[in-house]
Protein backbone atom coordinates (compact mmCIF):
# COMPACT_ATOMS: atom_id res chain seq x y z
CA UNK A 1 0.00 0.00 0.00
CA UNK A 2 1.43 3.31 -0.61
CA UNK A 3 2.01 5.41 2.16
CA UNK A 4 0.02 8.47 2.88
CA UNK A 5 2.35 11.79 3.29
CA UNK A 6 1.57 14.43 5.01
CA UNK A 7 2.72 17.82 3.21
CA UNK A 8 2.82 20.79 5.54
CA UNK A 9 2.19 24.19 3.60
CA UNK A 10 4.88 26.51 4.86
CA UNK A 11 4.81 29.61 5.79
CA UNK A 12 1.84 31.43 2.86
CA UNK A 13 4.10 34.04 2.27
CA UNK A 14 6.78 32.43 0.75
CA UNK A 15 6.85 29.66 -1.76
CA UNK A 16 5.92 26.52 0.25
CA UNK A 17 2.10 26.76 -1.70
CA UNK A 18 3.86 27.12 -5.03
CA UNK A 19 6.12 24.19 -4.69
CA UNK A 20 3.74 22.15 -3.95
CA UNK A 21 1.58 22.69 -6.66
CA UNK A 22 4.30 22.47 -8.81
CA UNK A 23 4.97 19.20 -7.47
CA UNK A 24 1.49 17.55 -7.08
CA UNK A 25 0.91 18.48 -10.57
CA UNK A 26 4.07 15.95 -10.96
CA UNK A 27 1.61 12.79 -11.38
CA UNK A 28 4.26 10.35 -10.36
CA UNK A 29 3.80 11.85 -6.81
CA UNK A 30 0.77 9.52 -7.09
CA UNK A 31 2.46 6.73 -8.04
CA UNK A 32 4.51 6.44 -5.06
CA UNK A 33 2.40 7.88 -2.74
CA UNK A 34 -0.56 9.40 -1.24
CA UNK A 35 -0.08 13.05 -0.88
CA UNK A 36 -2.44 15.42 1.29
CA UNK A 37 -1.52 18.82 1.85
CA UNK A 38 -1.87 19.98 5.48
CA UNK A 39 -2.51 24.03 5.37
CA UNK A 40 -5.39 26.05 4.14
CA UNK A 41 -7.52 25.66 0.88
CA UNK A 42 -7.40 29.16 -0.10
CA UNK A 43 -4.30 29.46 0.06
CA UNK A 44 -3.38 26.62 -2.23
CA UNK A 45 -5.91 27.99 -4.63
CA UNK A 46 -3.93 30.74 -5.35
CA UNK A 47 -0.85 28.81 -5.64
CA UNK A 48 -3.00 26.81 -8.74
CA UNK A 49 -3.61 29.69 -10.19
CA UNK A 50 -0.35 31.44 -10.03
CA UNK A 51 1.80 28.18 -11.15
CA UNK A 52 -0.79 27.57 -14.23
CA UNK A 53 -0.98 24.17 -13.58
CA UNK A 54 -4.21 22.17 -13.81
CA UNK A 55 -5.41 21.40 -10.96
CA UNK A 56 -8.53 20.73 -8.51
CA UNK A 57 -8.54 22.23 -5.06
CA UNK A 58 -10.39 19.72 -2.73
CA UNK A 59 -10.79 21.10 0.85
CA UNK A 60 -11.52 18.32 3.46
CA UNK A 61 -11.46 17.60 7.16
CA UNK A 62 -10.22 14.52 7.89
CA UNK A 63 -7.59 12.12 5.86
CA UNK A 64 -10.05 9.60 5.73
CA UNK A 65 -12.12 11.55 3.05
CA UNK A 66 -9.66 11.58 0.43
CA UNK A 67 -9.59 10.20 -2.74
CA UNK A 68 -5.81 10.86 -3.60
CA UNK A 69 -6.20 10.96 -7.52
CA UNK A 70 -3.88 12.79 -9.99
CA UNK A 71 -4.96 15.80 -10.78
CA UNK A 72 -5.89 16.74 -7.30
CA UNK A 73 -4.66 18.64 -4.45
CA UNK A 74 -6.42 17.72 -1.65
CA UNK A 75 -6.06 19.99 1.76
CA UNK A 76 -6.77 19.61 5.15
CA UNK A 77 -8.25 23.10 5.10
CA UNK A 78 -7.64 25.20 8.43
CA UNK A 79 -9.10 27.86 7.32
CA UNK A 80 -6.28 30.08 9.38
CA UNK A 81 -5.70 32.36 6.34
CA UNK A 82 -8.92 32.74 4.60
CA UNK A 83 -7.87 36.77 4.50
CA UNK A 84 -4.69 35.69 2.62
CA UNK A 85 -1.37 37.04 3.38
CA UNK A 86 1.57 39.25 0.88
CA UNK A 87 4.23 37.66 -0.67
CA UNK A 88 7.40 37.88 0.45
CA UNK A 89 6.49 39.76 3.67
CA UNK A 90 6.66 38.61 7.57
CA UNK A 91 3.17 38.02 8.65
CA UNK A 92 2.38 37.35 12.28
CA UNK A 93 -0.68 35.30 10.93
CA UNK A 94 1.55 33.12 8.25
CA UNK A 95 4.45 32.28 10.98
CA UNK A 96 0.91 31.22 13.10
CA UNK A 97 -0.72 29.09 10.70
CA UNK A 98 2.90 27.55 9.63
CA UNK A 99 3.43 26.32 13.19
CA UNK A 100 -0.40 24.96 13.52
CA UNK A 101 0.10 22.87 10.33
CA UNK A 102 2.64 21.23 11.95
CA UNK A 103 0.96 20.90 14.89
CA UNK A 104 -1.69 18.89 13.08
CA UNK A 105 0.58 16.79 10.72
CA UNK A 106 2.41 15.64 14.37
CA UNK A 107 -1.34 14.56 15.66
CA UNK A 108 -2.03 12.95 12.26
CA UNK A 109 1.08 11.07 12.39
CA UNK A 110 0.77 9.82 16.11
CA UNK A 111 -2.85 8.82 15.36
CA UNK A 112 -1.59 7.07 12.05
CA UNK A 113 -3.54 8.81 9.79
CA UNK A 114 -0.16 9.52 7.49
CA UNK A 115 2.86 7.61 7.41
CA UNK A 116 5.28 10.36 7.44
CA UNK A 117 5.40 14.13 7.41
CA UNK A 118 7.39 16.38 4.30
CA UNK A 119 7.71 19.67 5.10
CA UNK A 120 7.79 23.02 2.80
CA UNK A 121 9.85 25.74 4.19
CA UNK A 122 8.90 28.13 7.37
CA UNK A 123 10.05 31.64 8.38
CA UNK A 124 11.38 31.46 11.71
CA UNK A 125 10.89 35.87 12.39
CA UNK A 126 7.34 35.63 11.51
CA UNK A 127 6.99 32.61 13.62
CA UNK A 128 8.44 33.72 16.25
CA UNK A 129 6.93 37.17 16.24
CA UNK A 130 3.79 35.06 16.53
CA UNK A 131 4.97 33.65 19.59
CA UNK A 132 6.07 30.30 18.98
CA UNK A 133 9.68 30.73 19.88
CA UNK A 134 11.72 27.81 18.18
CA UNK A 135 14.62 27.84 15.98
CA UNK A 136 13.15 25.65 13.50
CA UNK A 137 11.02 22.67 12.48
CA UNK A 138 13.38 20.13 14.27
CA UNK A 139 12.74 21.49 17.54
CA UNK A 140 9.04 22.35 17.06
CA UNK A 141 8.59 18.19 16.11
CA UNK A 142 11.25 17.12 19.21
CA UNK A 143 8.80 18.62 21.76
CA UNK A 144 5.73 17.86 20.32
CA UNK A 145 6.65 14.11 20.04
CA UNK A 146 8.62 14.37 23.86
CA UNK A 147 12.14 13.25 22.16
CA UNK A 148 14.95 14.15 23.31
CA UNK A 149 17.64 12.19 21.31
CA UNK A 150 17.29 12.48 17.68
CA UNK A 151 19.80 13.42 15.01
CA UNK A 152 19.77 15.18 11.38
CA UNK A 153 19.59 13.08 8.42
CA UNK A 154 20.29 14.52 4.80
CA UNK A 155 19.82 12.66 1.85
CA UNK A 156 20.65 13.57 -1.97
CA UNK A 157 20.96 10.75 -4.50
CA UNK A 158 23.18 7.69 -4.02
CA UNK A 159 24.34 8.70 -0.51
CA UNK A 160 22.75 9.50 3.07
CA UNK A 161 24.28 11.09 5.69
CA UNK A 162 23.26 10.84 9.66
CA UNK A 163 25.15 13.83 11.95
CA UNK A 164 26.66 13.05 15.41
CA UNK A 165 26.51 17.06 15.96
CA UNK A 166 25.17 19.71 14.00
CA UNK A 167 25.10 23.87 14.77
CA UNK A 168 27.48 23.77 17.38
CA UNK A 169 31.50 25.73 16.87
CA UNK A 170 34.07 23.29 15.20
CA UNK A 171 35.58 23.12 18.64
CA UNK A 172 32.51 22.18 20.75
CA UNK A 173 31.31 19.62 18.60
CA UNK A 174 34.64 17.68 19.25
CA UNK A 175 34.60 18.04 22.63
CA UNK A 176 30.66 17.07 22.45
CA UNK A 177 31.23 13.92 20.92
CA UNK A 178 31.28 11.37 23.04
CA UNK A 179 30.51 7.43 22.82
CA UNK A 180 27.09 7.40 24.48
CA UNK A 181 26.41 10.09 21.23
CA UNK A 182 27.99 7.79 18.44
CA UNK A 183 25.90 4.54 19.57
CA UNK A 184 22.86 6.79 19.86
CA UNK A 185 23.41 7.71 16.09
CA UNK A 186 24.03 4.64 14.65
CA UNK A 187 21.22 3.24 16.40
CA UNK A 188 18.95 5.99 14.97
CA UNK A 189 20.95 5.22 11.75
CA UNK A 190 19.86 1.32 12.16
CA UNK A 191 16.35 1.36 13.14
CA UNK A 192 15.41 4.45 10.72
CA UNK A 193 16.43 2.47 7.59
CA UNK A 194 15.16 -1.17 8.83
CA UNK A 195 11.68 0.35 9.37
CA UNK A 196 11.84 1.41 6.05
CA UNK A 197 12.37 -1.61 4.50
CA UNK A 198 16.35 -2.33 4.85
CA UNK A 199 16.42 -4.81 7.47
CA UNK A 200 20.69 -4.47 7.54
CA UNK A 201 21.73 -1.54 5.86
CA UNK A 202 25.41 -1.36 6.15
CA UNK A 203 26.27 2.03 8.16
CA UNK A 204 30.17 3.48 8.43
CA UNK A 205 31.75 6.14 10.87
CA UNK A 206 33.50 9.15 9.82
CA UNK A 207 36.83 9.76 11.54
CA UNK A 208 37.25 13.11 13.10
CA UNK A 209 40.82 13.64 12.04
CA UNK A 210 42.59 13.66 9.10
CA UNK A 211 43.05 10.17 8.14
CA UNK A 212 40.94 8.85 10.67
CA UNK A 213 43.82 9.54 13.14
CA UNK A 214 46.01 6.97 11.47
CA UNK A 215 46.36 5.04 14.64
CA UNK A 216 47.36 7.94 16.44
CA UNK A 217 49.26 10.25 13.88
CA UNK A 218 47.19 12.71 13.68
CA UNK A 219 45.30 14.41 16.61
CA UNK A 220 45.01 13.40 20.34
CA UNK A 221 43.50 9.51 20.44
CA UNK A 222 39.30 10.65 19.85
CA UNK A 223 38.43 8.10 17.16
CA UNK A 224 39.60 5.82 19.56
CA UNK A 225 38.08 7.26 22.83
CA UNK A 226 35.04 8.70 21.40
CA UNK A 227 33.54 6.46 17.38
CA UNK A 228 35.69 3.17 18.14
CA UNK A 229 33.93 2.01 21.85
CA UNK A 230 30.28 2.61 20.24
CA UNK A 231 30.64 1.21 16.63
CA UNK A 232 32.36 -1.86 19.15
CA UNK A 233 28.79 -2.17 21.09
CA UNK A 234 26.77 -1.60 17.78
CA UNK A 235 28.78 -4.38 16.15
CA UNK A 236 28.12 -6.64 19.07
CA UNK A 237 24.15 -6.45 18.95
CA UNK A 238 24.59 -7.53 15.19
CA UNK A 239 24.48 -3.73 13.52
CA UNK A 240 26.60 -3.19 10.42
CA UNK A 241 28.68 -0.60 10.81
CA UNK A 242 32.36 0.05 10.37
CA UNK A 243 34.92 2.53 10.66
CA UNK A 244 35.72 4.94 11.74
CA UNK A 245 37.03 5.67 8.27
CA UNK A 246 39.01 9.15 6.77
CA UNK A 247 36.71 11.31 5.21
CA UNK A 248 38.32 12.32 2.05
CA UNK A 249 37.58 8.20 1.09
CA UNK A 250 34.74 7.65 2.74
CA UNK A 251 32.06 9.72 0.37
CA UNK A 252 33.11 8.51 -2.03
CA UNK A 253 32.86 4.70 -1.34
CA UNK A 254 29.15 5.58 0.05
CA UNK A 255 28.14 7.16 -3.17
CA UNK A 256 29.08 3.85 -4.97
CA UNK A 257 27.35 1.60 -2.97
CA UNK A 258 29.60 0.20 -0.50
CA UNK A 259 27.46 1.89 2.39
CA UNK A 260 24.17 3.16 2.59
CA UNK A 261 24.91 5.51 5.01
CA UNK A 262 27.80 7.48 6.57
CA UNK A 263 27.68 9.11 10.63
CA UNK A 264 29.36 12.36 10.02
CA UNK A 265 30.99 13.55 13.23
CA UNK A 266 30.05 17.49 12.54
CA UNK A 267 27.87 19.80 10.61
CA UNK A 268 30.58 20.79 7.39
CA UNK A 269 31.64 17.10 7.33
CA UNK A 270 28.21 15.72 6.77
CA UNK A 271 27.04 18.49 4.69
CA UNK A 272 29.43 19.78 1.93
CA UNK A 273 29.14 15.98 0.24
CA UNK A 274 25.20 16.24 0.07
CA UNK A 275 25.53 19.81 -1.39
CA UNK A 276 28.36 19.01 -3.56
CA UNK A 277 25.79 16.51 -5.17
CA UNK A 278 23.20 19.49 -5.73
CA UNK A 279 21.33 21.97 -3.91
CA UNK A 280 18.25 21.44 -5.54
CA UNK A 281 18.36 17.70 -4.40
CA UNK A 282 19.15 17.86 -1.14
CA UNK A 283 16.85 16.71 1.73
CA UNK A 284 16.87 17.48 5.21
CA UNK A 285 15.52 14.45 7.30
CA UNK A 286 14.72 14.13 11.39
CA UNK A 287 15.22 11.01 12.63
CA UNK A 288 14.59 9.29 16.10
CA UNK A 289 10.99 11.31 16.58
CA UNK A 290 9.16 9.39 19.44
CA UNK A 291 6.66 6.71 17.67
CA UNK A 292 8.69 6.29 14.43
CA UNK A 293 7.75 9.58 13.12
CA UNK A 294 9.75 10.31 9.92
CA UNK A 295 9.83 14.31 8.63
CA UNK A 296 11.65 15.15 5.39
CA UNK A 297 12.09 19.06 4.31
CA UNK A 298 13.09 20.78 1.11
CA UNK A 299 16.95 22.25 1.77
CA UNK A 300 16.08 25.61 1.38
CA UNK A 301 13.98 28.27 2.76
CA UNK A 302 10.92 30.62 1.93
CA UNK A 303 12.49 32.32 -0.65
CA UNK A 304 10.62 35.73 0.38
CA UNK A 305 12.22 37.56 -2.90
CA UNK A 306 10.78 35.07 -5.54
CA UNK A 307 7.60 34.18 -3.97
CA UNK A 308 4.81 35.04 -6.26
CA UNK A 309 6.44 34.60 -9.17
CA UNK A 310 6.35 31.32 -10.46
CA UNK A 311 10.21 30.91 -10.77
CA UNK A 312 10.44 28.59 -7.48
CA UNK A 313 12.23 25.20 -8.16
CA UNK A 314 10.11 22.21 -6.41
CA UNK A 315 12.84 19.59 -7.09
CA UNK A 316 13.68 19.57 -3.66
CA UNK A 317 10.46 19.10 -2.64
CA UNK A 318 10.07 16.57 -4.95
CA UNK A 319 12.83 14.32 -3.41
CA UNK A 320 11.73 15.34 0.28
CA UNK A 321 8.58 13.75 -0.84
CA UNK A 322 9.98 10.63 -2.27
CA UNK A 323 12.36 10.59 0.65
CA UNK A 324 9.49 10.39 2.93
CA UNK A 325 7.74 7.37 0.70
CA UNK A 326 11.06 5.56 0.99
CA UNK A 327 11.60 6.16 4.83
CA UNK A 328 8.11 5.36 6.04
CA UNK A 329 7.85 2.81 7.91
CA UNK A 330 6.78 -0.03 6.14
Amino acid sequence: MRPIIGITMGDAAGVGPEIIAKALADESTFKIGRPVVIGDAAIMERAVDITETELNVVAVSTVDECVFEPGTIEVIDMRLLTEGVAFGQVSEAAGNAAFRYVERAVELAKAKKINAICTAPLNKEAMQKAGHLYPGHTEILAELTGTTDFSMMLSAPNLKVIHLTTHVGLRKAIDTINPERTYKVISLAHETLAAAGNKQPKIAVCGINPHAGENGLFGEGEEEEKLVPAIEKARGEGIDVEGPYPADTLFFRAARGDFDIVVACYHDQGHVPIKVMGLEAGVNITVGLKGGIVRTSVDHGTAFDIAGKNIADERSLLAAYRDAVELAPK
